[in-house]
């Protein structure tokens, strides 16, 4: 075999790997559910419970999409266990390596927050679990507070979700 001929072989083949692993690579670069984490959490507003709509929306849920591709979360919901308060996002899109912070109280809704529109608040300072299911009411990541005796049982990403790096079994209450 000529060298040339080697080296038309060698393109070819080159040519044809490529082309095979390129739907691979693509199909990795879409946006999906797992691209979306509950970030941080803020489930005990600073200072005193008084109740002001300043004080509910100092109580609030970080959802961070990690990917660099907007994410559409219209129709995906935020819910809280412990008295069944959910919110579904409507006509609402994460744009990539973008966070949007979900308060509790009354507001205008922007590409960085929006507002459950509550008078009263949501997340149990003691302990709740935040849930972030998708479209088709799938999964996509929780984050839980409190657990047995006061501790954090660290679900989801082995932090306490107000973004600090904690312990797991530490206590995580104020």
């Amino acid at each position: 075999m000529t060298a040339r001929r080697l080296a038309a072989v060698a393109i070819a083949a080159g040519a044809l790997v490529g082309s095979v692993a390129l739907p691979a690579s693509a199909a990795d670069a879409r946006p999906g559910r797992g691209d979306v984490q509950i970030s941080r959490v803020q489930y005990d507003s600073p200072g005193f419970d008084n109740g002001s709509n300043r004080s509910l929306n100092n109580e609030w849920v970080e959802l961070t999409n990690n990917s660099r591709h907007r994410v559409n979360l219209s129709g995906w919901t935020l819910s809280e266990s412990r008295r069944g308060v959910t919110y579904t996002f409507r006509h609402f899109s994460l744009g990539g390596h973008s966070t949007v912070r979900v308060h509790t109280g009354v507001g205008r809704d922007t590409f960085r927050d929006v507002y459950l529109d509550r008078r009263n608040y949501v997340w149990d300072n003691n302990r709740d679990t935040a849930t972030l299911r998708d479209d088709h009411r799938r999964l996509v990541d929780d984050a839980s507070w409190g657990g047995r005796g006061g501790r954090g049982d660290d679900r989801g990403h082995g932090r306490d979700h107000r973004g600090d790096d904690r312990g797991h079994g530490r206590d995580h209450r104020r």
